[in-house]
C-alpha cells in the first residue's frame, strides 16, 4: 500500500530572511559534532587529553570536506564540464556531492598535520575517532534524503522511497525507489557499534580499529552502490565506487592482518598525548591544594580554634596561622603523583 512508502521531504531548505538553512549542510554539521564528541570520549578513555580530538578536527574537517568534493567532481566530471555544463556548479556543495573516499583520504592529511602539531601518533588518533567518523556518515546520508538524490532502483517494497522531483535537464521523476540513503545510514550505525565492540574485545591499536571500520564500511557501500541508478562511470559491469570499495576493502584487511601480527595490542596510554601529562600535573596540583586546605581545617577544628582565616573567595585556599605567616602545604608532591597515576586509567576499556 502506498501509505507505507517513505514520503519525499516537502523541501530541503528553509529561509531565515535572506539566509538559506539547508538540511544537507545541517546533517553534515550534526555528523561532525557527533564524531568529535564520541572521538573525544574514546580518546580520553585511552589516556589522552580532553580537547585533543577537537583541536585536531579543526584541521581534519576542512581537509575532509575539500577532499570529498574533489573526489566527487573528478569522478563525476561530466556533470560540471563539457558542452552545456556550468563549471561553477562544482562549487555548489550544498546541492550534494561529497565522495567519502576523498573525504577520508584528504581528511587524513589534515589529521596528520594536527597530530604532528600536538605530538600525537596518527594511528592512535584514527582508532579513537573511527566509530565517530562512520556515525557522522550515517547522519550525513540523511542529507541525500532531503535533496532527493542517490536513491536506488524502482521497488514495490513497503519501505520504498517516493520521489517527486524535476532534474536539471527538465526530466520529471515520479516513482517509488529503494531508499539507499536509509540502507547505508543503518549500515553505518551497525559498523560504529561493531568497531566499538571489537575494540573493547581485542583492544585494537596502531590503526587497526580504523582499518576495521574501513573494511566493514566498504562491504555495505558495495551493495548500496550496486542498487543505485544515478549516473556513474561503469567498468566491466561495476560502478566506479564498487571497484573502489573492493580495492579499499582488500587494503584494509591486509593492514589488519599485517599490523595485528607485527604490533598486537594497543599503544601505551602514557605515550599517546603529551597534553594529557599537563592536565594530570594541573589536576595533581589542585588535588594537593584541596588536601592541604582540608587538613588545615581539620587540625584547627581538633584544637578547638575558631574559623580559619582564608584568602580570596568562599573556599579556603590557604590557612594562615596566628602570627600571620602562611604555613606550607603538606605533601603536595605525593598528591600530585597520585593524581598523575590516574592518567589513562580507563585505557583498557574505551568506549
Amino acid at each position: 500500500m502506498d501509505i507505507a512508502y517513505i514520503p519525499s521531504p516537502s523541501r530541503g531548505v528553509l529561509h531565515l530572511g535572506p539566509i538559506p538553512l539547508r538540511a544537507y549542510a545541517f546533517c553534515i554539521i550534526l555528523g561532525v559534532v557527533a564524531a568529535v564528541w564520541l572521538g573525544s570520549k574514546r580518546w580520553v578513555a585511552r589516556g589522552g587529553a580532553k580537547h585533543t580530538v577537537g583541536d585536531i578536527a579543526v584541521w581534519a574537517v576542512p581537509f575532509g570536506l575539500v577532499g570529498g568534493r574533489l573526489y566527487h567532481v573528478i569522478t563525476d566530471h561530466q556533470l560540471y564540464f563539457g558542452e552545456g555544463k556550468n563549471p561553477w556548479n562544482a562549487f555548489k556543495i550544498w546541492e550534494g556531492g561529497l565522495g567519502i573516499w576523498g573525504a577520508v583520504a584528504l581528511g587524513a592529511v589534515g589529521a596528520w598535520i594536527g597530530c604532528r602539531r600536538r605530538g600525537v601518533p596518527l594511528p592512535a588518533y584514527a582508532d579513537a575517532i573511527a566509530p565517530g567518523i562512520v556515525l557522522a556518515q550515517a547522519m550525513g546520508r540523511w542529507g541525500n534524503y532531503f535533496n532527493q538524490e542517490l536513491y536506488g532502483r524502482a521497488t514495490t517494497l513497503p519501505w520504498g522511497l517516493e520521489i517527486h522531483k524535476t532534474l536539471p535537464d527538465g526530466e520529471v521523476v515520479n516513482g517509488v525507489f529503494h531508499p539507499t540513503f536509509l540502507y547505508e545510514s543503518i549500515w553505518d550505525v551497525a559498523v560504529a557499534l561493531l568497531v566499538i565492540w571489537a575494540d573493547r574485545r581485542w583492544k585494537l591499536g596502531h590503526g587497526r580499529a580504523f582499518a576495521l571500520y574501513v573494511a566493514a564500511y566498504t562491504v555495505g557501500r558495495f551493495w548500496t552502490e550496486w542498487l543505485r541508478i544515478d549516473e556513474a562511470h561503469v567498468y566491466f559491469g561495476l560502478r566506479l565506487n564498487d571497484w573502489t570499495s573492493i580495492v579499499v576493502f582488500i587494503g584494509a584487511v591486509a593492514y589488519l592482518v599485517i599490523v595485528g601480527k607485527k604490533r598486537p595490542g594497543r599503544e601505551d596510554p602514557a605515550s599517546i598525548d603529551p597534553a594529557a601529562h599537563v592536565e594530570a600535573e594541573a589536576a595533581g596540583e589542585k588535588a594537593a591544594d584541596e588536601k592541604a586546605v582540608a587538613g588545615k581545617a581539620a587540625a584547627a577544628k581538633a584544637k578547638g580554634e575558631g574559623p580559619s582565616e582564608t584568602v580570596a573567595g568562599d573556599k579556603p585556599s590557604r590557612i594562615v596561622d596566628g602570627d600571620g605567616r602562611a604555613e606550607a602545604d603538606p605533601q603536595p608532591a605525593a598528591a600530585a603523583s597520585a593524581a598523575a597515576e590516574k592518567t589513562g586509567k580507563d585505557a583498557e576499556n574505551p568506549i
